[in-house]
């Protein structure tokens, strides 16, 4: 059972007056473990090291941030930092272990294999599928700082190289490929090549939420742009059949 765990910031004893950059870092930290936390059963400073450190590495990225900026964002010193993890690359280990696992209980790419067989499909319904999964994965603030910090760190850590390809690409096309197979089965689509039809419907989406990361503002924009053009992809291919 995933578990998630509300703790308050403690700060050890002896600490100096936070800068006005730990503070912000350290409020964000604050707020997050009050909203939600991490899907992860740990001593609760072990989990308010994990926050602090998604945080940081998504703004900063990996390279640019040290040990002691993560426990200072935590309110800890570095050195009881090193008894929760052994090292920096430990940390990323467990953000991506356990954000891995939030992604895949809570993603409409991974939720819906078991249900989509039971459930028939109309444009709507796929319109309605689509523009949720894109605002779950716009405000879900775990999955849309680890999509930054991938950007951010893809050309430079193989690690989250190889975690971008799977989650940018092939998840992408393998939840889409099935998709498009399912429409055909059902006769909404007709027969022809799965891959490049998928890659036509999912790809474009893929930019807006790239586009939204960079531009939130326009996410109405692009919420109604993606809507147009999934009735724009139906309307092309079922003239077709």
């Amino acid at each position: 059972m995933v578990l998630f765990f509300c703790f308050p910031v403690c700060i050890e004893n002896g600490d100096t007056p936070l800068t006005n950059e730990r503070s912000l870092v350290k409020m964000e930290v604050q707020k997050e473990i009050v909203e939600r936390g991490l899907p992860v059963a740990v001593t609760k400073t072990k989990q308010l090291i994990l926050e602090a450190a998604l945080e940081l590495f998504s703004t900063r990225g990996f390279d640019a941030t040290s040990t002691g900026q993560i426990a200072d964002a935590v309110g800890i010193r570095k050195s009881s930092l090193y008894n929760h993890f052994r090292s920096k690359e430990d940390i990323l280990d467990t953000l991506i272990e356990v954000l891995t696992e939030e992604y895949h209980s809570r993603s409409l790419l991974s939720v819906r294999k078991d249900t989509d067989r039971h459930e028939s499909f109309s444009v709507d319904a796929v319109i309605a599928q689509v523009v949720g999964h894109i605002q779950f994965l716009l405000h879900d603030s775990h999955i849309s700082k680890v999509r930054k910090l991938m950007t951010i760190e893809q050309f430079r850590n193989p690690k989250l190289a190889r975690l971008q390809t799977l989650h940018a690409y092939e998840y992408v096309m393998g939840h889409h490929i099935s998709l498009i197979r399912r429409l055909v089965d059902e006769g909404i689509l007709p027969d022809g090549d799965a891959e490049a039809m998928a890659a036509q419907f999912a790809f474009p989406i893929s930019a807006w939420i790239s586009l939204c990361d960079r531009q939130p503002e326009r996410e109405q924009e692009i919420l109604s742009l993606a809507e147009r053009h999934i009735r724009q992809f139906f309307k092309v291919y079922t003239a077709r059949i």
